[in-house]
């Protein structure tokens, strides 16, 4: 599984980086999402995918390649 983004809909709100500090960070620049781990592997599909759910834009989504 990997963690996706459509960057330019990230408006910056961190629920994220909340549900998964693992697995996303923010942006000195402008707060929006920095995805620290691109595959999701053992116990993390869980966290990625809450983090998708809550994420108040749908920038993230996550692909089975």
């Amino acid at each position: 599984m990997r963690t996706r983004t459509h960057h330019d809909t990230c408006i910056g709100a961190g629920r994220c980086f909340l549900a998964a500090p693992e697995l996303f960070d923010q942006s000195e620049h402008d707060a929006t999402v920095v995805v620290l781990a691109d595959q999701v592997t053992g116990a993390r599909p869980q966290k990625a995918r809450e983090a998708v759910e809550d994420c108040p834009t749908r920038t993230l989504y996550l692909s089975e390649e």
